[in-house]
């Protein structure tokens, strides 16, 4: 059966000759033929010229997904391995893959999917109904594909939870893809260890992206005393602690992810330097400020404060409230790591925000660095949303 065929207004498709991935439901003119949603589709430009081949979905304000600019590429079995394959060979260059975003969705050419390694399990997110297709069969190339440099993977978990999959018409889901396991698996990255549970942890476990910034503040930690602010599962915290730090202190909201963090203290043989507490990070900071409490590196790593345009603004208040509360705790000279890991709140806007905190509470900052995600989530210049992790090193001075 051929394919049908989606036809762009004239002038639209900007997003998408540009190298993005994305078609909107406002940039088409016409659909012609027959087709679920779900399903592959040609697109046009207005004028008939064959741009490629992605998924519709009539659900979605993302209509289509481009899945290659072929206009003549099948997008079979040979297609699904040879850009399982580049991925892949893209992590071995660029990363340690002991543990890593293998599959990083749009970025790999592979819209909608999100494949973590840790260790030999892996885990999956299907945010698309067209990838949600196709996922069970990539999954078994991607097993192929690793297993020919004798990675022998022990079992895949689905962690397609994601409330977005409600915008694509799609449930949430979660649970084995083949065999059940063992779902709490050790693994280890910077030298430390973690136990990371793939079942109930947060999104697919454990947050790869901030492997190597983890690894930057070690050497700023070494006899220092650490305030570690949504430490979530102590990583962090436990980086400060392998760094040599004397006192590491680390705070998140969820009992479940403080539990865990203390298990991992106790497996790294920290649990005497490095201890976790369950406080709300927005009441705690004023405590502490209060008390008189001073810090030699502060480290802030929040939730998203924002996942629309329509909340940046509230979301910019949430930033700058706990970057000046944080600035107020670091000792004259001391560090303060801050970040951001939505997409909507730009570089532009976090760094101003940043500074506008600083301004208020008469400090001065020296930029140590400016970092963003691991390069096993690479950022496609002509995809947005594939760049949202902003980390900042500064060294915090008193005015004087």
């Amino acid at each position: 059966m051929s394919e049908a065929i989606v036809t762009l207004k004239k002038g639209e498709g900007r997003m998408l000759k540009s190298g993005g991935l994305w078609i909107f439901d406002n940039e088409i003119a016409s659909i012609l033929g027959s087709f679920e949603d779900g399903d592959i589709v040609a697109v046009h430009d207005f004028d008939g010229y064959g741009l490629g081949k992605g998924f519709i979905n009539r659900n979605s304000k993302i209509r289509v997904r481009m899945m290659t600019r072929n206009r003549h590429q099948e997008i079979d079995e040979a297609f699904l391995k040879m850009r399982v394959q580049e991925a892949w060979d893209y992590r071995k260059k660029v990363s340690d893959t002991g543990s890593c975003r293998v599959i990083f969705g749009e970025a790999d050419f592979l819209p909608g999917l999100v494949v973590d390694k840790f260790s030999d399990v892996l885990v999956v997110q299907s945010l698309a109904l067209g990838i949600d297709r196709l996922k069970d069969q990539i999954v078994e190339l991607l097993k192929e594909v690793l297993a020919a440099d004798g990675i022998k993977i022990r079992g895949v978990y689905e962690r397609s939870d994601a409330k977005v999959r409600r915008q694509e018409g799609m449930e949430l889901y979660k649970g084995f893809i083949g065999e059940a396991f063992d779902t709490n698996v050790e693994i280890e990255e910077n030298g430390v260890r973690y136990m990371v549970d793939v079942k109930d942890g947060q999104k697919t476990g454990f947050f790869l992206d901030q492997k190597y910034n983890r690894k930057a503040i070690q050497h700023l930690c070494k006899d220092a005393k650490v305030l570690d602010c949504f430490t979530h599962t102590g990583s962090f915290a436990l980086n400060a602690g392998y760094g040599g730090a004397k006192e590491v202190t680390g705070v998140d909201a969820s009992e479940l992810a403080v539990e865990q963090a203390i298990l991992n203290s106790k497996l790294n043989g920290m649990e005497d330097r490095v201890k976790f507490i369950c406080r709300d990070v927005f009441e705690l900071l004023p405590e502490l400020e209060e008390k008189g409490e001073k810090f030699d590196v502060v480290i802030l790593d929040p939730p998203a404060f924002t996942k629309s345009r329509n909340s940046v603004k509230n979301a910019v208040k949430g930033y700058r409230e706990i970057n000046l509360r944080a600035m107020k705790l670091v000792r004259d000279g001391g560090f303060l790591a801050t970040c951001s890991c939505s997409h909507f709140m730009t570089y532009e806007l976090f760094t101003q925000t940043i500074h506008q905190a600083a301004r208020n509470v008469h400090k001065r900052l020296r930029q140590v660095e400016y970092r963003t995600q691991a390069p096993d989530h690479p950022i496609l210049w002509a995809a947005e949303e594939s760049y949202y992790l902003k980390f900042y090193v500064f060294q915090v001075v008193d005015e004087k």
